[in-house]
């Protein structure tokens, strides 16, 4: 199963999904469920689910972004309308906002998993 995006759940529905997962996962231990979503997910998936999740930050490498973001504005049709102060905030504000973005959680029966 994967559900993505998890954090742009409202907290009241999420908390209901957790039960649900866990549930699932209680009766069928060799269940595997990928769930992405921002980093406070993780917190709350290793509280509700506690010793079924195993979590890998993921983000891509600085170089892809920088690369990206070079690639991104010399395509640009109209490099005169932005403003400078923005034009200027770009090169430093994206790289370093976007490595941390996202936490991907894998929610796991690990005790069969590691065992069977």
């Amino acid at each position: 199963m994967v559900i993505d995006a998890l954090d742009e759940c409202i907290p009241v529905q999420r908390f209901r999904l957790f039960d649900s997962l866990k549930k699932i996962v209680d009766k069928s231990p060799d269940a595997r469920i990928f769930v992405t979503g921002r980093p406070h997910i993780r917190a709350e998936l290793e509280r509700s689910l506690a010793g079924r999740v195993i979590s890998v930050k993921v983000g891509p490498p600085m170089d892809d972004i920088v690369r990206f973001r070079d690639v991104r504005l010399s395509e640009d049709e109209t490099p005169d309308s932005m403003e400078w102060s923005l034009e200027a905030d770009i090169p430093e504000k994206i790289p370093r906002s976007i490595p941390e973005m996202w936490v991907v959680a894998m929610v796991l029966g690990i005790q069969s998993y590691f065992t069977g």
